[in-house]
């Protein structure tokens, strides 16, 4: 089983590209200081290099289920 990234918007979009707001969107991101869950997966790592530069990523601990 894929563990869990936790990736929080830690720097404002404002004079990023279109194609890296979108990516931003598309991880579920909305504003500055959210945070996120994702299956890490290649797709999302992928997505996550792409906007590295205003994002802070974590492993999240393993849920208890």
């Amino acid at each position: 089983m894929a563990g869990k990234l936790k990736v929080k918007l830690v720097r404002s979009m404002i004079g990023c590209p279109q194609d890296q707001r979108q990516t931003a969107r598309s991880l579920g991101l909305t504003r500055m200081q959210k945070t996120v869950t994702h299956d890490d997966t290649p797709q999302i790592r992928g997505m996550i290099f792409k906007i590295k530069h205003l994002v802070s990523v974590e492993e999240a601990p393993p849920s208890g289920t």
